[in-house]
This record gives structure tokens, sequence and C-alpha cells, in this order.
């Protein structure tokens, strides 16, 4: 069977998935199993955040990166591993790279409400003093997304054969990251390393990520062919792909596909590009043992056994965000 190249990743609507129309839902299924088996990327509109609370997150912290290195640094604590609060330029690589990625970020983490035990392994949401109004909404869109999140994890697990709500319990109260990125401007773009880019290529660790539109192109995504397609998200869109964790539990059938954010030509590199993915994380105690439906002779296990918090720790020290 001839593998499908896609020239721009598919637009799904959610509200198929969510309407009770059977028939609208199973195809949502079959056209969302089709795209993560050949490219682990889509577009999805009708999705639970609304444009004016993704706008308002969006100026929050453009005022916060906008704000003097000093003022940042306050809310930078080293000793959580960039699990929250701010994280400063060049504190991250991507595995296998050696120069730093041209960022900077900030983390929100899991909000625990209930009396759930999990609450006590998650270090407390760090909030800047000086941008009172971001914590409410924050809150408020990790939870919007978090939502979606859960409705596509769904639809996944009807495309692997699995009962519905097979992910609902791993990923209450998970251990997501809302992570907003400013790519900060270069003002000698000729004194950075040569190799020094936005994002380098890497795949994400978690299930799925899901992002808002970005203020400026430079995210690409590669094909199975090896070639490089862009991405942008229109603004009623959420990208939503497949992350290292899904690819793991799948033996490898739903594709954590490699993908990075490039330099923009070099008189552009002296503007900001800000960039916001939720990266949908299960509790820590999920294991990513390979799905046996997902292991045959042609298909033989690829992975070790391993939990989703062994993952995330191995990973993070890849990353340079944690000592070994």
């Amino acid at each position: 069977m001839n593998e499908i190249l896609y020239s721009e990743i598919p637009s799904l609507d959610l509200s198929d998935f969510t309407s009770g129309d059977p028939v609208r839902k199973a195809k949502f299924v079959a056209d969302l199993g089709a795209a993560y088996n050949a490219i682990g990327f889509v577009a999805i509109r009708n999705h639970y955040l609304t444009e004016e609370l993704s706008t308002k997150l969006y100026d929050t912290f453009q005022k916060f990166f906008y704000s003097a290195d000093e003022l940042k640094k306050k809310y930078e604590f080293p000793e959580l591993h960039g699990q929250r609060g701010y994280i400063g330029k060049g504190k991250e690589t991507a595995k296998g790279f050696k120069t730093p990625d041209l960022k900077e970020f900030y983390h929100i983490g899991q909000h625990v409400t209930d009396n759930d035990p999990v609450k006590d392994e998650y270090p407390a949401n760090i909030w800047p003093d000086e941008f009172p109004e971001l914590e409410e909404i924050g809150l408020t869109v990790y939870k919007q997304l978090e939502k979606t999140g859960i409705t596509m994890l769904q639809a996944i697990a009807l495309y692997l054969g699995l009962d519905e709500h097979y992910f609902d319990d791993k990923v209450k109260n998970g251990n997501s990251i809302l992570r907003s990125i400013h790519y900060f401007p270069i003002e000698n773009p000729d004194e950075v390393p040569a190799d020094a880019v936005r994002a380098a290529a890497h795949g994400d660790i978690n299930l799925i990520t899901l992002l808002m539109g970005a203020s400026a192109e430079g995210l690409q995504v590669l094909r199975r062919d090896g070639a490089w397609i862009p991405i942008t998200a229109l603004p009623e869109q959420l990208i939503v792909n497949v992350g290292d964790m899904l690819d793991r539990l799948t033996n490898n059938k739903l594709k954590s596909t490699i993908h990075r954010v490039v330099n923009p030509p070099k008189e552009k590199m002296k503007t900001s590009r800000f960039s916001m993915p939720f990266f949908m994380h299960p509790r820590s105690e999920m294991d990513l043992t390979c799905l046996p439906s997902c292991i045959d002779e042609a298909h033989p296990k690829l992975f070790a056994d391993m939990t989703a918090g062994e993952f995330l720790n191995e990973r993070l020290i890849e990353l340079g965000l944690k000592k070994k």
C-alpha cells in the first residue's frame, strides 16, 4: 500500500466527534488515525479554547517577556528542572544537539483542586507579582486545552480499538505543561553560532501536544520521505500532534513526527516570535508498555517497558534541564 504524503497537514472538525452522530464520529476517528499513522499532525477546529482567551494569554505573556531580564529571572528556579516558572535563554538544548535553542519560556503546570494525592508530586505554580492577571487567564486556558486533549485522546483510543475512555483516568490531574515560548530578537545574527536555531529538530516527550497559532511562521514538520513541510495554524485552529509517549505506547503505530522552528531571514531575526504549546502528559505512574494490539510479527516490540515518570525524567536529563 502506498504511503500518504501530505503537502499540508489534514484539517479536522472536532464537532464531528462530539456531535452524537455515529457516522460523523466514526469518520473523524478514521481520518485522525490515518493522519497520525502518516504524519503525526492534524489541525483541529471547533475545540474548547476561544480566540478571546488565546489572545488575552498571548498579550499577557508578551508583556512579561518584554520585561527586563532582571524581573524575569526572579521567577526562575533551577531546582524545579524547568517544570514551573521562567526558563531563561540558552537553557534548553534539543536531544542530539549541542547548541541551545534561541528561546526563553515560561511553564504553567497542573493545578490540583481535589484531594488527589498526586498533588504532592507537583511543584506549585509560580505567578509573577507584576502580572496578577496571568494566574486566572493561564489556568483557564490550561483547563480548556486539557479538555480538548481529553476529547482527542478518546478519539485516539477508539482508533486503537480501546475503550473510548481508556486514557481518562491516566490523564486526570496529569503532569501536563502549558509552555509560553518567546523566540527572542537577535540584534546581530552573525554573532550567534552558525548552527543555532529557534528550535532544533525534535519530537515532543508527552502523549499529545496542542499548539495555539504562533505569532509568525517557522514551524516545519519532517515528512516520511525526508521533506520538511511548513505548518501554520489558522486563528481558529489548534495543531495537535503525537508525542513520544504515545508513539512508545503504540509501538510506533502513531508517529511522533520530528519538527523544528527554523530561523527567519536575517533581517527578521530582530523580531520576536511567540508560541504556546500545551504538552499533555499523563500521571507519572502510567505504564507506557507497548499495547499488545500494536505488536505482531511484522511489527515487533520496539521499546523497553517504562512508566511515564521514568521516561520524562530520562528526557529532562537529555534536554539539559536536569542533572543525572
